[in-house]
């Protein structure tokens, strides 16, 4: 939201009161407030008929500071709030030296000088200045409308770049741009996004998280082209910086505030296959799916139904659809019999049309205007009404509905919608219906997840979920929603789940092909690579078929070639899975996350890597032309064989069996040696394909494992001499070692092979 008009001016209607002399500084040992006057004070007079903003600056863990910025304290907090892990007495400590006072957290310190203009800024351990709110940089709006807006603006630097704050289809590099947080099913080809994260993270080493789940306005270069303005319609304005200094470092601190993404459970990394949306369909044409794929050497792991196994205008009641459907007992049964798992589409809404919708409007369960009446509107289900998830009693209730088609053979939902969330209502909790706007979804998801690891057990809970918000990456996996069948769309895709990743979710999925609209042969065979390349990957579309013969016997091929590639690479990718889990860092990372030194990356959004040490670039045209850019060292494509010194930019022209995938030097890839299922015995005669660097003393470390994410057996690499001596440990079984384009050796216990 903007305020000013140009560099001069202020906006008609618009008083603004800026943060501009320290008052007083109160320390404690680990936290101080401020309190600023918003005029210049000369004389007693001037303390009189003025406002008084109260900054606090804490720490809630080591590395990341808070700044509570207030002007009057005494508004009511309905809540809800982001659930925050805080350390139990809060970190970092202040120290004061003549005007100036500072909070250090780790390596980051927060400094304030009594003299001069208000004004905070931010060190990282070797005092480098990472941001500033300059003078000015604090202070809060009235509009004519008489709303009232807190605001802060941190500098940007020469050459600054911004990332992430949700799943964003818009430029991936955000600078220039006013990012709204508020909750739309918009698409991916808008500004809007069904997953807002009021989080960026900066090309210089930090991040910032605004601790507020409602509307947050972003102005990142946009209304001044050197700061990054954020502001809240409220009477506070919280936000966090996240100390690096790399862009990993600040992701780990972030997801240990706001959440570390559950490991999904290994089967949950296969070749998804859906019925599709609109698209006519019972159970001999799931069978007919499901034994197609088998009888063309293509392994699927989940099958999932969407909306229609229910009745039309009932979504949800969660009843089969007895006239398509007349047997679901026996189609699950006979479906797991096949070896798969089954999802099944569930939204939070709940039709008039629904034998439910009595029920839970006679329980409370469903959300109400402020005249006591329920919420209802007629878009998307006639009539429906809003399960409200405020109420423990409500998600009982829900999450009982749930567990019979768990018990029935369901494993995993997919949790669709939750953005379309009114404020004109009244919730259970007393939540402020904006506040609840985008963090309905939340708890929609959580009451989801929780049910299935209940009834599952942890690790073995996976959703296929659309919207979300901050801590949302708790409850994998997430999908980019609606997308057309386009390369435009595909592109679109990309960049949203590359903005996310860079928003603290580690785990994202597509739909192949793209969702509305029907795609040309070629723009399907090409997102099979990339789809089957991603976390996750899901054959689903809107009014029409995806399963691969649709598209000819090629995009056949080209399915069967990409779905056992992921098998056999499941050993290394469930262990970046596992990191993921661990540390916050996400599965397919922009390349700006793994080489935030080199500037040529910091713009990429065409291609990433998958883990550390796997490059991909998805083929976005027909002809099979590409543009790669490969940074410093050897790279070796894994499926030809062919090396690269880099950097370097490359064009590139590949059939539909391939695209530009790269393996980084000095890398030790572990491979399966199961390509027909995600979940296979990892430690069964694996190969582990080595891409050794030229250096005298090269040395690795690779470890692969369990289904449970737990380390299983590690190999230790190392050059002695003209050959590589790897040992192996928690492993008595043989594997194989392969030297990327050379000699190979197989043994148990030690294996050494030549180099030359």
């Amino acid at each position: 939201m903007k305020f000013t008009d140009g560099f001069w001016l202020i906006r008609e209607g618009v008083h603004l009161s800026y943060a501009t002399e320290v008052r007083d500084v109160r320390p404690q040992s680990k936290r101080f407030t401020a309190h600023a006057a918003v005029k210049k004070v000369t004389r007693r007079g001037d303390t009189l008929n003025a406002p008084l903003l109260t900054v606090e600056c804490f720490s809630p863990a080591e590395g990341v500071i808070g700044v509570r910025v207030t002007h009057h304290a005494g508004k009511r907090r309905p809540g809800p709030d982001f659930a925050l892990t805080e350390a139990e007495d809060g970190a970092g400590e202040v120290r004061r030296e003549g005007t100036v006072t500072e909070l250090t957290s780790g390596p980051l310190t927060l400094r304030l000088d009594r003299e001069g203009p208000f004004g905070l800024t931010f060190h990282d351990a070797d005092g480098r200045e990472l941001t500033r709110a300059n003078a000015k940089g604090t202070a809060f709006a009235t509009t004519g409308d008489g709303a009232h807006h807190m605001l802060s603006r941190l500098a940007l630097g020469v050459g600054e770049q911004i990332y992430g704050l949700g799943e964003r289809f818009t430029p991936f590099v955000k600078n220039g741009q006013v990012v709204d947080m508020w909750q739309a099913d918009g698409g991916t080809s808008s500004e809007q996004a069904y997953k807002n994260v009021p989080f960026y993270l900066s090309s210089r080493g930090y991040g910032v998280f605004v601790n507020h789940p409602g509307a947050v306005s972003f102005e990142v270069g946009s209304e001044s082209v050197g700061q990054v303005q954020f502001s809240v319609e409220d009477q506070t304005l919280e936000y966090y910086v996240v100390a690096g200094p790399t862009p990993k470092d600040v992701l780990t601190r972030y997801t240990a505030l706001t959440g570390r993404p559950a490991l999904p459970p290994a089967w949950s990394f296969g070749l998804w296959l859906t019925t599709s949306f609109t698209t006519s369909y019972d159970e001999q044409t799931v069978t007919s799916f499901v034994d197609g794929m088998a009888e063309r050497g293509i392994p699927l792991s989940v099958f999932h139904f969407d909306c229609f196994w229910m009745r039309e205008y009932q979504w949800c009641d969660f009843e089969w659809d007895p006239d398509v459907f007349p047997d679901p007992d026996g189609m699950l049964a006979r479906l797991k019999a096949k070896g798969l798992k089954v999802s099944a589409w569930i939204n939070p809404y709940i039709a008039q049309k629904s034998p439910l919708f009595d029920e839970a409007a006679a329980l409370g369960h469903l959300v109400r205007r402020p005249d006591g009446d329920i919420w209802q509107w007629d878009l998307w289900q006639a009539g429906m009404g809003l399960v409200d998830f405020t109420s423990p009693a409500a998600r009982d209730w829900y999450a009982g509905k749930l567990k019979p088609l768990l018990d029935q053979g369901v494993d995993c939902f997919k949790t669709d919608f939750g953005e379309r969330i009114p404020t004109d209502v009244v919730w259970h909790d007393g939540s402020d219906p904006e506040r609840m706007h985008n963090y309905y979804t939340h708890l929609f998801n959580r009451t989801v997840f929780e049910l299935l690891e209940k009834e599952r057990g942890q690790g073995e809970a996976v959703l296929f979920a659309r919207s979300a918000t901050a801590g949302g990456q708790q409850y994998p996996v997430h999908w980019g929603g609606d997308c057309w069948s386009s390369f435009e769309a595909m592109a679109e895709s990309l960049r949203g789940g590359l903005s996310l990743s860079l928003s603290g979710f580690g785990f994202w999925s597509h739909d192949i092909g793209g969702f509305e609209g029907t795609p040309d042969p070629a723009v399907f065979k090409r997102w099979l690579a990339f789809g089957l390349l991603s976390s996750h990957s899901r054959l689903h579309g809107s009014s029409s078929y995806r399963v691969p013969w649709e598209f000819g016997e090629e995009a056949v091929d080209v399915a069967r070639r990409f779905t056992l590639l992921k098998h056999r690479l499941m050993p290394y990718l469930y262990g970046v899975a596992a990191e993921a889990h661990r540390t916050g860092v996400p599965m397919m990372r922009p390349m700006v996350l793994e080489y935030p030194h080199d500037p040529a990356c910091r713009p990429l959004d065409r291609q990433y890597m998958l883990g550390s040490d796997v490059l991909v670039a998805p083929v976005f045209t027909e002809d099979g032309e590409v543009e790669v850019y490969l940074p410093e060292g050897t790279w070796t494509h894994l499926l030809t064989g062919e090396r690269v010194t880099g950097p370097a930019w490359r064009t590139e022209r590949h059939g539909y069996d391939s695209l530009p995938l790269y393996v980084r030097e000095g890398a030790v890839l572990p491979l399966g040696s199961d390509d027909q299922r995600p979940d296979g015995d990892w430690l069964d005669a694996p190969t582990l394909l080595v891409h050794p660097s030229a250096a005298a003393d090269y040395a690795a470390e690779v470890t692969v494992p369990d289904l449970l994410g737990t380390p299983a057996a590690t190999f230790r690499v190392r050059r002695d001499g003209d050959a590589l001596r790897v040992t192996a440990s928690g492993t008595d079984r043989p594997f194989t070692v392969q030297v990327a384009g050379g000699a190979s050796a197989e043994g148990a216990g030690e294996v050494t092979v030549p180099l030359t």
